[in-house]
């Protein structure tokens, strides 16, 4: 992950006044395709993305991702402002989900469906509240403007999910590419860990956790950066 700048694989598909672009991720399993015109509508763009799982009931509401999930092999969708992460499992191939994926992306924006209907509100996972401790407050600071950004680079993204002051770990949750990438491991331990550990002394160590982890604070939306060209 955080190699996003100068990847050698890039094929794209113009069709109907659309023009869409793949690229590899460092997750093998995962591809993002970033379409010529906005994947979010107005109504989203203070949003920076949406993650569904297949079986979830959450993308339900969502046209796209309902499209995308009715092909074999996919497994997880990511809808961000200017692009959709698709993940597929082991035995999906590339060459066959890859074509169904463009024309799925195409019909979507021939039908002129939002990407997301009836989205509820949800707080920044990183959002600092009068709660929480100086500590959490300088992790999500550290979360939003530094260590997101380059995880969106790569087609992914990393949710905060909170802070145990005892034993000084700090959990987290990916998605999008992330999510099953081989190199997920060492972006949180030589990246998003060594990161928060040179700046915040009180943080020990880093936890990768699921939605099954932490089904009551998990969350399918957040707020995007100030600036999201920050990097890592």
């Amino acid at each position: 992950m955080f190699a996003a700048l100068s990847r050698p694989f890039r094929r794209s598909l113009s069709r109907r006044g659309v023009f869409i672009q793949v690229e590899k991720t460092p997750n093998p399993f995962s591809l993002k395709f970033v379409p010529s015109q906005a994947v979010l509508g107005e109504e989203h763009q203070d949003k920076s993305g949406f993650h569904f799982h297949r079986g979830d009931t959450e993308y339900l509401r969502s046209p796209l991702a309902k499209k995308l999930f009715a092909i074999d092999g996919v497994t997880g969708i990511f809808l961000a402002r200017d692009f959709v992460t698709v993940s597929k499992n082991e035995d999906g191939a590339w060459a066959t989900i890859k074509p169904h994926v463009f024309g799925h992306i195409m019909d979507f924006y021939a039908e002129g469906l939002p990407a997301v209907e009836d989205a509820l509100p949800a707080a920044s996972d990183t959002l600092i509240t009068d709660d929480d401790s100086e500590v959490v407050a300088m992790i999500k600071e550290l979360v939003e403007a530094r260590i997101r950004p380059a995880v969106q680079e790569d087609g992914g993204d990393i949710f905060f999910r909170g802070f145990d002051e005892a034993t000084g770990v700090v959990k987290v949750e990916l998605a999008g590419s992330c999510v099953g990438c081989p190199s997920s491991s060492v972006t949180l331990r030589n990246g998003v860990e060594n990161m928060l550990m040179h700046y915040i002394a009180e943080v020990k160590a880093i936890e990768n956790v699921t939605p099954d982890d932490d089904a009551d604070d998990f969350k399918l939306s957040f707020n995007p950066p100030d600036n999201p060209h920050l990097s890592i």
